[in-house]
């Protein structure tokens, strides 16, 4: 099974998965049925002072990365996302989905980066 992250806004929606939006709003001009989510995880998401903050500027991003992974590690939410996210991946992929335009500097790439080091999914990730 593979764990990725998508723009929401992609014309050619992936439905070979499980489908996580992980930003705090919801995107601008999808529709619900057109999203085809399995889950919206916005307690997870940064939160609004930090993703204010970041205003998606690439020479934030380093400290945003500090600063969200922080939250992650803070948040009472966060077990329970890797285990669904853990759960999920025994039987299909799991794709991340996110608005932002930068699709190299966003949360949905520190959010992935920090499930792949998780051991319960490190251990499903490596069985591939």
């Amino acid at each position: 099974m593979q764990l990725t992250i998508e723009r929401i806004y992609t014309k050619t929606v992936d439905h070979d998965g499980y489908r996580i939006l992980v930003d705090r709003h919801w995107p601008r001009g999808i529709s619900k049925v057109n999203a085809a989510l399995d889950d919206w995880a916005k307690a997870i998401a940064p939160t609004t002072e930090l993703r204010q903050w970041f205003n998606h500027i690439k020479d934030r991003f380093p400290e945003f990365q500090t600063r969200y992974l922080q939250e992650l590690e803070q948040n009472p939410e966060t077990p329970a996302f890797v285990t669904e996210v853990a759960k999920q991946l025994q039987t299909t992929n799991v794709i991340l989905l996110y608005g932002a335009k930068d699709q190299e500097h966003n949360q949905a790439v520190v959010l992935l980066q920090y499930l792949q080091r998780q051991p319960a999914i490190q251990a499903l990730l490596r069985k591939e």
